[in-house]
Order: C-alpha cells, then sequence, then structure tokens
C-alpha cells in the first residue's frame, strides 16, 4: 500500500495551486472516505481512499490516462456498487478497463438513458462536475402533453426547487420519437431535469442524455462504450482557460 500526503495528490491531479488547494483544506471542504481532513499531509492511498471537495469526487492519479463514451441503458445505475444488487454501468463496460480505478463524470438515474462519460482524469472529471464550473449538459425529453409559451418562459428563467432555485435553462420542441422536447441545463441537481417538470406538473416518461459540453453522444448503440478521440478530449478540455490560479469557461 503506497501512501502520498493529501495536498501532493491534490496537486498532482491540477485542481488548483498548493496555496488554494491549502485553504480549502482548512476551512474543511476536502474529505477522505467521508471524514473531513485539515491535515494537509494526510496519507491517502490512491488505490482504495475516496476523495472529495465539496462533495466533489476527485480522481486521483492513475498510471494510464482513460475516456470512455458510454451509452448507458435503463435500469443501470451509475454508480461503482448498488446497494440492492443491481447492475451497474461498471458492470456493462468492456472486461479490458475494469481493472482501472474510473469513476463517472456526473450521474444519470437509473431510469435515464444516455451519454456517461467515464473517466480516470482528475482534473477534467473536477472541471466537469464541481458546481461552478457551468458546463452544458443537453436532455432529451417525453411527456405527455404540450408546455405553453409561460411554461416554457418559467423553465428558460429558472424553477424553484427544494434546493434552491435553477439557473436559466434552454428549451426546444424537438421530433425524435419518443422525445418532445430539448432541454440545456448547466447544472447537476438531483434527479434536475425530472424536478423542473414536475413542478409544472408534468411527468418525464423517458429522459436521454446526448450531451455534455462538446462531447456528443452520436450514434454510438445502447449498452456500448467506447473511447474518446484525442479531439474529442482536446476538445473538453479547451473549455477551460486557466488565468493565474483560477479557471473559467469562456462565453
Amino acid at each position: 500500500m503506497v501512501q502520498q500526503a493529501l495536498i501532493k495528490l491534490l496537486a498532482a491531479a491540477g485542481i488548483g495551486s498548493r496555496r488554494q488547494l491549502a485553504a480549502t483544506i482548512k476551512r474543511g471542504g476536502v474529505k477522505v472516505n467521508g471524514k473531513t481532513v485539515v491535515n494537509y499531509i494526510h496519507p491517502v492511498d490512491v488505490q482504495k481512499d475516496i476523495v472529495t471537495i465539496d462533495g466533489t469526487a476527485v480522481v486521483l492519479n492513475s498510471e494510464k490516462v482513460l475516456y470512455l463514451m458510454l451509452n448507458k441503458p435503463k435500469g443501470v445505475v451509475s454508480t461503482a456498487e448498488d446497494e440492492q444488487g443491481g447492475t451497474t454501468i461498471f458492470d456493462i463496460i468492456p472486461g479490458k478497463y475494469r481493472s482501472v480505478r474510473l469513476f463517472p463524470v456526473g450521474r444519470l438515474d437509473k431510469d435515464s438513458i444516455g451519454l456517461m462519460l467515464i473517466t480516470n482524469d482528475g482534473e477534467l472529471t473536477f472541471n466537469l462536475t464541481y458546481p461552478r464550473f457551468h458546463h452544458e449538459k443537453e436532455y432529451l425529453v417525453h411527456i405527455q402533453g404540450v408546455l405553453t409559451p409561460d411554461q416554457i418562459m418559467n423553465l428558460e428563467q429558472g424553477i424553484e426547487l427544494s434546493d434552491g432555485r435553477t439557473s436559466p435553462a434552454k428549451i426546444k420542441t424537438v421530433k425524435i420519437k419518443p422525445f418532445n422536447y430539448s432541454m440545456i441545463i448547466h447544472e447537476g441537481k438531483k434527479h434536475q431535469v425530472r424536478r423542473m417538470f414536475a413542478a409544472l406538473g408534468y411527468r418525464v416518461f423517458d429522459l436521454k442524455r446526448v450531451r455534455i459540453g462538446s462531447l456528443l453522444l452520436g450514434t454510438l448503440p445502447e449498452g456500448q462504450a467506447r473511447e474518446l478521440t484525442s479531439e474529442e478530449v482536446k476538445a473538453l478540455k479547451s473549455n477551460v482557460i486557466k488565468v493565474g490560479n483560477k479557471s473559467y469557461h469562456p462565453a
């Protein structure tokens, strides 16, 4: 078991400068295996320990960096293990990738389908999932009925949910059976799209994610996975511009 200092591993993952990371650790924003750690040199085993910053999982450095796109089927959970003993995304990816410690970049609920990005690139995972970064995620939505202009405006301006008001969204009608709407958001509240429609009195029967940032699901068959091309990885990373010790996304 090889252990390294917490701050050293976080810095190596490219998440921020040591000064920024030290401040985050000091204020209690970092947890190791669910427990808050305020010691900069707390020993971490990169093969076993789970590190989070403000609730977002951090992928620590591995020997080989992998980027997988998966078209998740319905009934499969997005976590490494299912408490109910069901099928997970790691059960359906090709066997040759299962020996690598990979993490999903964001999640889809069990009943949703579509694009999932799975990787061990710590910096990219953090930048795509940390709440302050506004990467677009596009979903196809199937509801029964037709939204009124006022309801569309409500969705676009933000919906008040139990955990706060959503940021403005983009919505348009589509004719892609069985889906009748496309929605673009840049947040990651739990079951957000379903809850936004539920707030207007609509049940979402089918939900499919088709885009994360610049990454498109395309024609990848359901249940299948493939490695991203170098061009796709470059495009995803180019959405984050670093200025000094801060990162931001271009408009």
